[in-house]
């Protein structure tokens, strides 16, 4: 079987720099309804997220009779809780990656996703059912990786160290301190959950469920379903040469009582890929693993409020193109039509097909 041809790293910059700055233009999706190119959401809830918006209301039922949510994944980029602007092409290098990992993992954790049919990845739109969320995000973590989060194990870990603890408490589980290491692996999977509070708080079972956030059975359930999902993954990036380091979920609850994923799917602004050399061991530069997530992006903010330049953007842009063809084994074949068109003309495939 021939090799699959991906870009190289020269095509994905030409790529990035001719079209990079264009194709993050574009109305957003609260715009194009105020200036009535869909008179079908005229009267809905837009809800802006970090890196998605949603449109649900009640008049988006379908015709089973379960309420419609529309995701639009967008170019903004997120780190420290802090909008650092638009990064070309992100949208669409999250929604295949979350659309191949969703495929793979569905049976696992299953999807409030709708199938429609001529309905593709690239055009940033996610039909989805408009469920009951749980709201906590479900981490879990293979490796100890270094990152400046207030809620990552590291952070923690360094703050054990400095005081001298011998064993490090975090999310329920009792570690020693000496037996950790910057970017180790870890001696087993730990889930280490978080609050979906305005800042997030890892926090262990028994404290979300105490506080009502979930019952014992649901946090069971998303636990051992997601630990499943991981083990899919890695043995899918086992043969791609790249191992799983951590990743976080969303679950809600559908009209049919079931928990479900919520939201993207292991991409790379909700896990760490890291790459393998030909021995299986970790492939390093200047010391660190060569990873594909948006820790890069993080490792580029020196000020609170920093917004990345025309420069910095488009290198994390060919960061992304160059991981989602590594994760997947197939080249990135973007879809240049202005944002605007894309979306409209998806928005309405998805409401004469669903509604």
């Amino acid at each position: 079987m021939t090799a699959p041809t991906l870009l190289s790293t020269q095509e994905i910059n030409e790529l990035v720099t001719e079209y990079g700055a264009g194709v993050s233009l574009g109305r957003s999706i609260g715009e194009l309804i105020a200036d009535g190119e869909l008179p079908r959401l005229a009267g809905c809830n837009v809800l802006k997220g970090k890196v998605s918006d949603s449109v649900f209301g009640e008049t988006l039922t379908t015709t089973d009779g379960r309420g419609l949510r529309l995701m639009f994944r967008n170019n903004r980029i997120s780190t420290h809780d802090v909008n650092r602007g638009a990064i070309p092409f992100k949208d669409q290098v999250l929604a295949i990656n979350h659309d191949h990992m969703r495929r793979l993992v569905g049976g696992a954790v299953g999807s409030s996703q709708f199938e429609v049919a001529g309905l593709t990845a690239t055009s940033t739109v996610i039909p989805a059912e408009n469920l009951e969320l749980v709201m906590l995000e479900n981490v879990l973590r293979r490796y100890m990786a270094k990152s400046s989060t207030s809620t990552s194990l590291y952070q923690h870990w360094l703050a054990a160290k400095e005081s001298g603890a011998r064993v490090l408490h975090f999310a329920g589980h009792e570690l020693v301190v000496s037996s950790l290491t910057p970017n180790g692996v870890l001696p087993y999977l730990l889930d280490t959950p978080s609050s979906k509070a305005a800042e997030d708080e890892t926090m262990d079972a028994d404290e979300l469920i105490a506080t009502g956030v979930c019952t014992a059975g649901q946090y069971a359930q998303i636990r051992n379903a997601s630990i499943m999902a991981f083990g899919i993954v890695s043995e899918h990036l086992r043969a791609r040469g790249m191992v799983l380091v951590d990743t976080k979920t969303e679950h809600g609850i559908n009209r049919d009582g079931e928990i479900v994923a919520a939201d993207e799917l292991y991409t790379m602004d909700s896990s760490r890929f890291w790459r393998l050399d030909d021995d299986g061991a970790l492939l390093t530069r200047d010391g660190e693993p060569v990873s594909f997530s948006k820790e890069f992006a993080r490792g580029m903010v020196t000020e609170r409020d920093q917004q990345f330049s025309q420069t910095q953007a488009n290198e994390i842009a060919v960061r992304y193109i160059e991981g989602l063809q590594h994760l997947l084994g197939t080249a990135f074949v973007p879809d240049l039509r202005p944002r605007d068109e894309r979306l409209v003309e998806s928005v309405n495939l998805i409401l004469d097909t669903l509604l």
